[in-house]
């Protein structure tokens, strides 16, 4: 048997010069036994990422992550017909959208998974086996969900839509967590969410980022003081449920270089948060290090600060951002 086929893959992987050379995706291995393919470098030039949420929080999440000439869904938690529309009116074409990438099998970030790459055959859905197998124990994901997986693995590179991604573990009480690095035009976008604590690796591609989408789910007041049973406000603050504000806060606030340049708050609680807390923990202590934060708006004035920051909507659609800086 070649010493190319997928039961020795992982370890070829470890070689960076590999994979730096050769793609990581569904069309690399034409048979068991042929060789790897070299990677084809992206015709167009990178210009800039383009970017926007369709919805973030509890009751659905998905976004779009790629420029102007396509790139892949993060997540598929959202109404397809919502997702569709809104690319469409952007310029982004359906065929122009190669796959769609899971953090995690909780229904908000999976629920349309199946439906939209059924609908779109041309599309995979890019996660790991072991996220798989969570996925098929949801009594309302088909079977057939798994005949359009692309298996990839946290901490080793695959490219696609023209950028180099990279899954990361986090810390969350789901099957096989995790957050995605995204490389292009010696720019990097990164993807934290749904997680209770930021581990050590974790921590490692957050830092890298010019961009970053961080979860700030919750007020610590609001939670202990709100409606919720004990039982669940625990699951909350523990280690395996959420970031509340002041710890996606103290996070940007300590590691913030001169490279980071937007701040994206994501999964924000409809009971125990609002958009204007949120913004104004991760302004405040942004300030107290001597930043200057934007609003995000684009604004002549907003884009001389040091820094942007924006809630992402919790059931609309976000501004389209073409992120230059």
């Amino acid at each position: 048997m070649s010493k190319y086929n997928d039961k020795n893959r992982q370890q070829r992987l470890g070689d960076r010069r590999w994979i730096d050379k050769y793609a990581i995706g569904e069309l690399d291995f034409k048979d068991e036994n042929s060789q790897p393919r070299k990677r084809e470098e992206t015709p167009e030039e990178w210009k800039a990422f383009n970017f926007v949420s369709f919805g973030s929080g509890s009751s659905g999440n998905c976004a779009f992550l790629g420029n102007e000439n396509g790139g892949v869904l993060i997540d598929a938690g959202v109404d397809p017909e919502h997702v569709y529309r809104d690319l469409e009116a952007n310029g982004i074409r359906l065929s122009k959208v190669k796959g769609i990438l899971l953090t995690h099998d909780h229904a908000d970030h999976i629920r349309y998974a199946y439906k939209i790459v059924r609908e779109n055959k041309h599309m995979r859905i890019y996660c790991t086996p072991r996220l798989m197998g969570g996925l098929l124990r949801h009594h309302n994901v088909s079977n057939r969900i798994k005949d359009y997986q692309v298996s990839i693995f946290k901490e080793i590179p695959f490219f696609l839509a023209g950028m180099k991604i990279t899954a990361f573990d986090t810390s969350h009480d789901a099957i096989d967590n995790m957050g995605f690095i995204f490389e292009a035009g010696g720019k990097n976008f990164v993807v934290a969410t749904d997680m209770g604590i930021i581990t050590e690796r974790a921590k490692h591609y957050m830092c890298q980022a010019n961009y970053l989408m961080i979860e700030s789910n919750y007020d610590r007041k609001m939670l202990d003081t709100g409606r919720y049973p004990e039982y669940l406000k625990a699951r909350v603050r523990s280690e395996k449920g959420h970031l509340d504000n002041k710890m996606a806060a103290e996070f940007v606030a300590q590691h913030h270089h001169p490279g980071l340049k937007w701040v994206f708050l994501c999964h924000l609680s409809n009971d125990n948060n609002t958009p204007e807390i949120a913004l104004e923990n991760m302004r405040k202590m942004l300030e107290e290090n001597n930043l200057s934060v934007g609003d995000g708006s684009f604004a002549a004035l907003e884009r001389e600060k040091d820094i942007q920051v924006y809630a992402l909507p919790r059931y609309d659609t976000s501004s389209w951002f073409i992120l230059e800086d």
